[in-house]
């Protein structure tokens, strides 16, 4: 259960300028976080690109999209804004999301690992999806998770 981390409530900052407490979500919606290596590289761009453009499916699911990483909300927003992603990028400065989560690092401990959770409405984590190389297939994992 995320509810048993104190990481879930913790406050971070989003590309907008807002912040976010995952836990704010809890009994109301349920959260879709993907965790990506670094805004505007390839694999990342594709990993966002897909996510934004089956946004409408996710809203129609009701859940929250959230795309998290070590980036500066700075750097996060010129990425979101370049590929008009209408979603919030998080960022997890000391990568302490990550950690919590155990999110393995990818390419030989070269990058931060990129990982999907869905977190249903009451707080338990329904899916944990990694792959490195199919970027593509975590939307299609996380929408198959909020289906079932």
């Amino acid at each position: 259960m995320m509810t048993d981390s104190p990481e879930y409530y913790r406050l971070l900052r989003s590309n907008d300028g807002s912040t976010v407490q995952l836990s704010s979500y809890k009994d109301k919606a349920p959260v879709v976080l993907f965790f990506y290596p670094k805004a505007a590289t390839p694999g990342c761009t594709k990993e966002a690109c897909k996510f934004r453009d089956e946004y409408d499916r996710f809203k129609k699911a009701g859940a929250e999209v959230f795309g998290i990483s070590s980036d500066e909300p700075a750097v996060n927003d010129a990425f979101a804004k370049a590929q008009r992603i209408q979603y919030l990028l998080l960022t997890d400065q000391s990568s302490i999301l990550r950690k919590t989560f155990g999110i393995p690092a990818d390419l030989m401990g070269l990058l931060p690992g990129r990982q999907t959770y869905v977190i249903a409405k009451g707080g338990k984590v329904v899916l944990a999806f990694n792959d490195a190389f199919n970027v593509e297939a975590h939307v299609d994992a996380a929408l198959k998770a909020l289906a079932a």
